[in-house]
């Protein structure tokens, strides 16, 4: 199994090879049927309040019976008894007595499984675990894949016992149908864990508009597991991640965004360091969408995760911090085929329904593919639909997830089950419109609500929807990184004109200003954790994936980063990375930074360590001197734009026109002061930009911001515009190498006086400038 993340180019081509690039036809978008409210269905297993009874309850539109099977424990026993499931509208259920199963030799934790048979495999009265009694195909004309000898995780489990593959049990091959149908997995499948309540609160959600947020995306492991200060028993926990709340708030941040905490396949990661194959670091192989990972908490007893999960968002919530967490509803951990179309991974999903939790091809024999990870989800089915929903509110009012960011969240606006994928922005049946409908964004104001963050894109057809989901989403911009890292890194070699800088930097209204949407909905990165780090963005000209561990090897990752080495300068590498912190502190929308990049981490120019579970990957706590200088360059300019609100605007900026008519919040310069024309605008080959934020209307303590940005190889001289009257010019940063040092940002108070209208500043080569009125 592999999470390698397809590059975009790479994942194109793919697609088109395996002809997903088709749109269907309009008879095949129908409206979907009516959904079911949260939870209405209350599947699972779930204790009744007094913790005397069990009811388990699990949905197949085509299963002809199904048993639980109860184990006293997680691996090498056989089940201590099974009950056959009573059907009802598709959901098959059995309430079972607590007193029954403690005389039936369980006594503590409620281990359990699924065992599904349906047409292509029927049951017969002389099946046994491990034959083939009833057998008739692996895999029908309708897709059903059914298949008694595999023990099925509940979809809907809030915990699980351990991931298929372990130190113990490597061999995935005995999950799979075809030539191992005959394999019974009883003894050594991951179960569902009947969990009771779980004590301890979440804290105080706070109500921050995203708007006003600093998001830091980073690995709940990989943010402890090297850090010294921390109890070694703690490091690369929930736990340990707690206990750097208080160090990110100094920080600045406001929303910590972990990678996928769902759990995934890695309990046997770093078994044997010198081979990474088979190993999941990132966690975008999802094997139950309820259950926070064990892997991941310092008490893995049944019931510990969950817990230790609701503290650690509690600690966020204690110092302010969002919690935001990364989701993968778009395709599983069950992967893809393992060979021809009989021998697939049965899991949980696939061997319970197929056809309504997977999109399938016309003839229901294959995965319909745009992940380029094993298939999609189907997140058009109502049923498949209810899971997705049902889980992000568990995660929402059970756990305390502020808000989600959605891998490949095209897939999500899917409006066709099988045989074709169609993305639509208006259909109210898809996942993302669903979502929204009955789970309400949080306001531009702020106060309750989700914040609804969206990877929009995926793999062939209409999946590329940057600036095109639906209102109620954010997005992150790729097209905000693109154009940036294209303007510093491919000077002469892409076209970039002045009017798309202009663009991304007030906010994309070119991308969310034509559906309602707002500047905050742009969510602005330079980097995240699929590709280079922020300072192999500047300091690599290509990836070095196939290098010795711990930095290597790792597969995949794309070929066009954008990158460029700066000639291989230390210092104008630095100071490349400065400008790139300081576009995202400095543009309307809403910055998100890495993990690590406030200190310049570096992975050694590999572009895709998804499967590097090692020290080299974790964030490192010792930094040199010039890291420590780069951390507070980084922590100062955040703290400038928490401290003017006119960098973070409600609505678009209104801007005096290309003829610099009329009196707007924006003004926009060429370095004589002038204002652009449109030949300026549209020329690629002008690369300076300066522009004058009006602070007034925001209420800000400045009553005028400038920003000047140099992406010329040579020094440009900017003639300064008029400050407001009886105010002049003040220097709170230049990014250029001369300036570099812990006072590279001045602290207010501190700014150094330049001067009034019409007073030249040279600015150095590839520099940015920062000027408040005072």
């Amino acid at each position: 199994m592999t999470t390698r993340r397809t590059p975009r180019r790479l994942a194109l081509a793919l697609a088109m090879l395996l002809g997903l690039t088709g749109i269907p036809s309009a008879g095949l978008v129908t409206a979907p049927p009516a959904r079911a409210a949260i939870d209405a269905q209350a599947l699972g297993a779930r204790y009744d309040g007094t913790a005397s009874t069990i009811t388990f309850r699990v949905y197949s539109a085509t299963a002809t019976r199904i048993a639980v099977y109860l184990y006293s424990a997680a691996t090498g026993a056989q089940e201590k008894v099974s009950y056959v499931l009573t059907e009802n509208g598709n959901v098959f259920s059995r309430t079972v007595n607590v007193t029954e199963l403690n005389s039936r030799g369980i006594t503590g934790t409620v281990y359990y499984g699924y065992r599904a048979w349906g047409p292509n495999w029927p049951y017969h009265t002389s099946w046994t675990k491990g034959s083939t009694a009833g057998f008739v195909s692996d895999v029908d004309s309708a897709g059903n894949r059914f298949n008694p000898n595999k023990l099925l995780l509940d979809p809907y489990a809030r915990e699980i016992s351990h991931d298929p593959r372990t130190p113990g049990h490597t061999d995935l091959s005995s999950y799979r149908s075809g030539a191992n149908r005959a394999v019974d997995t009883g003894t050594f499948a991951p179960k569902g864990i009947a969990l009771t309540a779980t004590a301890g609160g979440f804290g105080t959600k706070p109500t921050r508009p995203l708007k006003d947020d600093i998001v830091y995306e980073v690995h709940v492991r990989g943010l402890t597991r090297n850090d010294t200060t921390i109890a070694s028993a703690y490091r690369g926990t929930y736990k340990g991640a707690g206990l750097k709340a208080a160090h990110l708030a100094s920080l600045g941040v406001t929303a910590v965004e972990f990678l996928p905490l769902q759990e995934t396949q890695n309990d046997a990661n770093d078994v044997d360091p010198t081979s990474t194959a088979g190993d999941n670091y990132w966690g975008y192989m999802t094997l139950n969408y309820f259950a926070p990972d064990r892997r991941y908490a310092y008490d893995k007893s049944p019931g510990g995760p969950t817990a230790e999960f609701k503290a650690m968002v509690k600690a966020f919530h204690d110092v302010g911090i969002k919690v935001l967490v990364d989701v993968v509803y778009n395709h599983t951990g069950e992967d893809g085929p393992q060979g021809d179309k009989n021998t697939y991974n049965l899991f949980s999903w696939r061997g319970l329904d197929n056809p309504t939790y997977y999109s399938l091809t016309g003839d229901r024999q294959s995965p319909w593919d745009n992940t380029g990870v094993g298939g999609n989800y189907n997140t058009f089915n109502p049923v498949a639909q209810n899971l997705i929903v049902d889980s992000v509110a568990y995660w929402k009012n059970t756990l305390g997830v502020d808000g989600f960011r959605f891998d490949l969240a095209s897939v999500l606006g899917n409006t066709c089950q099988h045989g074709c994928f169609n993305y639509s922005r208006t259909n109210s049946g898809t996942a993302l419109n669903r979502l929204v409908a009955e789970m309400p964004a949080r306001p531009a104001g702020g106060g309750s609500g989700v914040d609804w963050i969206a990877e929009p894109w995926a793999i062939g057809g209409n999946s590329y929807q940057v600036g095109n989901f639906p209102a109620g989403w954010s997005e992150w911009n790729g097209i905000y990184r693109d154009t940036l890292r294209r303007d510093q890194n491919k000077m002469g070699v892409d076209q970039v004109t002045p009017g798309d800088l202009a663009n991304r930097f007030a906010g994309s209204s070119d991308l969310y200003g034509d559906d309602g949407r707002r500047p905050w909905n742009s969510v602005n990165f330079m980097v995240a954790h699929d590709g280079f780090t922020l300072k192999d963005l500047y300091s690599c000209g290509s990836k070095n994936n196939n290098q010795p561990w711990p930095y290597g090897p790792s597969d995949g990752g794309s070929d066009d980063n954008i990158s460029w080495n700066q000639g291989g300068v230390a210092a104008d590498q630095r100071r490349a990375a400065r400008n790139g912190q300081a576009f995202l502190m400095l543009s309307a929308g809403t910055p998100m930074m890495t993990g690590g990049d406030e200190y310049l981490r570096s992975m050694n120019c590999n572009n895709n360590p998804y499967n590097l579970d090692s020290s080299a990957n974790w964030l490192g706590w010792a930094p040199d001197a010039d890291q420590t200088t780069f951390h507070t360059f980084t922590k100062r300019l955040i703290a400038f734009r928490k401290a003017h609100p006119a960098l973070r605007p409600v609505n678009f900026y209104t801007a005096t026109d290309t003829n610099g008519n009329g009196l707007g919040q924006l003004e926009w310069f060429t370095p004589a002061g002038t204002a652009p024309d449109s030949t300026y605008w549209g020329n690629a080959n002008n690369h300076a930009l300066a522009w004058r934020i009006d602070g007034s209307e925001f209420g800000d303590s400045a009553s005028a911001i400038y920003v000047a940005y140099n992406g010329w190889s040579g020094d440009v001289s900017f003639t300064l515009p008029a400050p407001p009257a009886g105010r002049q010019w003040f220097r709170v940063t230049d990014t250029s190498t001369w300036a570099e040092g812990p006072d590279q940002v001045a602290n207010p108070g501190n700014e150094a006086l330049i001067g009034g209208a019409s007073t030249g500043y040279l600015l150095r080569a590839r520099g940015l400038l920062l000027l408040v009125a005072k």
